[in-house]
């Protein structure tokens, strides 16, 4: 297994480099802009902060997602049936429901399960394209891709527990207050005992040195390892630096689920002609009107969802930790789609 060794997707260089260019420098440019103010010590109001969760709701983070219905058919098969489309459905009805149900039994154990999930999910979700668009050849074992996933899963989920524990722990207890769990239930967890957390950055540090060491070690293409690497410390930085609502918003909107819906588009046989022809504007207008209808089901669910709570959030903070709870309900299936894909083009 390895680099480009493996075809991920069929596509040819020029296709490759219409899609891969937009869908890494996207991310790129919206953790540089979006750090500058907080570098420059300008505290962010609630409402910038809470401002990129708002907006995934329909750039590329709920709708990165709503594609799974024929991406993961066209990932596996190369064409969209009937027979998938059923199946998918299936997936999130069982798992998203079960999971649901879990939040009003156990929230504040859906809470931590949420970041364990995404943990999982962020970091395959960075796997493909260091793969597909970088030709990371040191990424060429199971072990060492498994190494990446966990580092690069870890930026987003763990890193602004270390440099933000008092509001992070305060949005744990936002997900958990609307199912009737109290910040004292999130407060007693082990996570936010300073020794706890001192050991979980010295581990998580000490992983990142170490994976990044290796792939130096063993690669062929410095300039890939480059790129990793400096997106690896950049985003150590950034996850530390700035408000974790903030930076998980930026991330999530513009970082990973931009480079989901690249791989989406990657998938997609019909697009292949305007990609050679280096038109990436016509495959992400077909990609917004694939994730439409399911992107308004997922919002009509939002509304759905603060009516069965215990206790409607009657804040800002509050809706928007309502919303993630219902992005956690989705993301559960969604990570068997794409752990699916990942075992169809040979990531893991």
């Amino acid at each position: 297994m390895g680099g480009r060794a493996v075809a991920l997707t069929a596509l040819g260089s020029r296709e490759r480099a219409t899609l891969a260019g937009p869908a890494l420098a996207v991310g790129w440019l919206a953790v540089a802009l979006t750090a500058v103010p907080v570098l420059a010590g300008v505290e962010l109001s609630p409402t910038v902060r809470y401002a990129p969760l708002v907006a995934s709701a329909v750039l590329f983070g709920m709708p990165h997602g709503a594609i799974d219905y024929v991406a993961l058919p066209r990932a596996v098969d190369g064409e969209v049936s009937g027979r998938w489309l059923a199946a998918v459905g299936v997936l999130y009805l069982v798992l998203g429901g079960a999971y649901a149900a879990t939040w009003f039994a156990f929230p504040v154990a859906a809470a931590l399960a949420f970041v364990a999930i995404t943990w999982l999910h962020w970091g395959q979700g960075d796997l493909y394209p260091l793969l597909e668009f970088l030709d990371t050849d040191y990424l060429d074992t199971r072990t060492r891709r498994a190494g990446t996933l966990l580092v690069r899963g870890g930026l987003p989920m763990l890193v602004p527990l270390l440099g933000h524990p008092e509001r992070y722990r305060a949005v744990v207890a936002a997900f958990a207050a609307p199912f009737g769990a109290s910040a004292d239930d999130v407060a007693a967890l082990a996570l936010f005992d300073p020794a706890v957390r001192l050991g979980l950055g010295v581990g998580f540090a000490a992983l990142t040195v170490g994976v990044l060491a290796v792939g130096r070690r063993r690669t062929r293409n410095p300039r890939a390892w480059r790129v990793d690497a400096a997106e690896t410390l950049a985003l150590w930085a950034f996850f530390y630096v700035v408000p974790p609502v903030f930076a998980v918003g930026v991330y999530f909107c513009v970082w990973h689920s931009v480079r989901h819906a690249a791989r989406a588009i990657a998938v997609d046989d019909s697009v292949r002609p305007s990609l050679r022809a280096g038109d990436v504007l016509g495959p992400l207008a077909r990609f917004g009107k694939e994730a439409a209808p399911l992107t308004a089901v997922a919002l009509a669910l939002v509304g759905g969802l603060w009516v069965a709570v215990p206790d409607p959030p009657t804040t800002l903070e509050g809706g928007a930790a309502l919303y993630l709870v219902l992005i956690a309900v989705l993301t559960l299936p969604h990570v068997v789609v794409v752990t699916l894909m990942d075992r169809a083009q040979g990531v893991l």
